[in-house]
């Protein structure tokens, strides 16, 4: 018979991990695993495949943990994703393989995520897996940014036998993943990780490398590279627009994230760049960017930390699992609620001024347009607050390659399945053209790509 709900995932208190960064939830046991992917019935039709932007044999691999073949499991799933111990914690699995699991339909899914985990942490304790490589083809390609779309498509063209090199402007490969998801929910060394393995592989990683200041994409195509991938992500924080977002103590999530995540602030003094969040901390914003800084100033010693959201919880674009985490460790949400000044005292901000909001017809979004309650106007006392509403795309290079087409929004017009833009060889994929999306879609940008470069070469 099978088991109505999903095998549970172990996980740290929420008293105890809101004074620390380690990973929350602790995986699978080998028996857990194995009766978690019992559950699946191995369906011919495989909905959970086409679910996948990356297109992982999911009731392959599935099967081969339900026989305790471990490692073909791991390597299953490494056929099709480079990056398997990040997504299995950080992919929005509820909408997507999960979302249209058959089992779902009358039970709860089966735990793809989970089960993808756990081949990720089982290989990194039994030996690794490396994809094959082809043989040499003699081409060069060029990836700009080592986020998840260009590391994905890295890998694939490597293993497609090109001569791959990915350049990355800051001091450690990751992108979006190194500076923007906290050590909690995606430990670096489990991205460390996952690139070493890109590198046994034999793809090149330069950092500090600009591409834009250091060498333009014309250029780097005339030096010998044959073709060129940009995942450069959408780098670029987008603020409210309102009084006193230039006060001390605002900051964009961006560099909040990333001063706590890749410059490591929670470990002050070791590392000497400290974030100092005072008593009370209002984030903007309800994304999983938003839940990421809301739960991050709780461990930098705030008393206090609050969520203010202009719609209602049923608009929260955050996934369910960071919601519920968020309220557990005692994160405040307060909804239907719109900043419209920040105040100050002496340069730093002190309390940031709303207004309340109901929501009245729907907008271009398909969302309720939040409306303004007239008199409602009201201050939350604050010693910090970080704006976490979205980026805009990274601009280096447009601005350095002036005849590459853009959208009207400022991304990368490209084609929407191969990634090719107006630019003979150029190739775009992830946040840098569609907007902010998930680690998934930007993955599934750059394989899509990678397989559009590989057939272009070897036509």
């Amino acid at each position: 018979m099978i088991e109505p709900k999903a095998t549970p995932m172990r996980e740290q208190a929420p008293d105890v991990r809101i004074h620390n960064f380690d990973e929350v939830p602790l995986g699978y046991s080998e028996d857990e695993a194995v009766r978690e992917a019992s559950r699946c019935l191995q369906c011919k039709t495989a909905p959970c495949v086409a679910g996948c932007p990356v297109g992982i044999d999911i009731p392959g691999f599935i099967r081969a943990i339900k026989e305790r073949q471990f490692g073909a499991a791991i390597g299953r799933i490494k056929e099709a994703n480079a990056l398997p111990a990040v997504c299995g914690r950080v992919c929005p699995q509820e909408t997507q393989c999960q979302g249209v699991c058959t089992l779902g339909k009358k039970l709860e899914p089966v735990a793809i995520g989970r089960l993808e985990r756990f081949c990720a942490d089982w290989e990194a304790d039994h030996e690794a897996c490396t994809p094959a490589v082809h043989a040499p083809t003699g081409k060069r390609v060029a990836i700009i940014g080592s986020g998840p779309a260009g590391l994905t498509a890295a890998g694939e063209l490597k293993r497609r036998g090109h001569d791959v090199t990915v350049f990355e402007l800051l001091h450690v490969a990751g992108g979006v993943l190194m500076y923007g998801i906290p050590e909690f929910r995606l430990p670096k060394a489990i991205v460390k990780r996952e690139i070493d393995a890109l590198r046994r592989m034999g793809v090149r990683i330069e950092v500090n490398k600009v591409v834009g200041r250091v060498a333009t994409i014309h250029e780097l195509l005339r030096d010998g590279y044959d073709a060129a991938f940009i995942g450069t992500g959408a780098g670029l924080p987008q603020f409210l627009g309102v009084l006193g977002e230039n006060l001390n103590g605002v900051y964009s999530a961006n560099e909040f994230l990333t001063r706590t995540n890749l410059m490591r602030a929670y470990l002050f003094p070791e590392y000497d760049t400290p974030i100092k969040v005072g008593r009370r901390v209002v984030t903007v914003g309800g994304g999983n960017v938003a839940m990421d800084s809301a739960r991050t100033a709780l461990r930098l010693g705030a008393e206090e930390s609050f969520i203010v959201y202009r719609r209602s919880e049923a608009e929260l674009p955050a996934r369910k699992e960071e919601v519920h985490h968020a309220k557990e460790e005692g994160i405040q949400f307060q909804l239907l609620t719109n900043p419209v000044e920040f105040l100050g005292d002496k340069g730093r901000v002190r309390a940031v001024r709303c207004l309340r909001m109901e929501l009245g017809e729907p907008d271009a979004s398909g969302r309720r347009r939040p409306v303004p309650v007239k008199g409602s106007e009201f201050e939350i006392e604050s010693d910090t607050v970080v704006i976490a509403i979205g980026n805009g795309p990274h601009p280096l290079i447009p601005q350095t390659t002036p005849d590459l087409a853009l959208t009207p929004a400022g991304n990368i017009a490209a084609d929407a399945v191969s990634g090719a833009t107006n630019l003979r060889g150029v190739y775009a994929g992830g946040d840098i053209v569609t907007g902010a999306a998930t680690v998934i879609e930007a993955m599934g940008a750059g394989k899509r790509a990678a397989c559009a470069i590989h057939d272009s070469l070897c036509s």
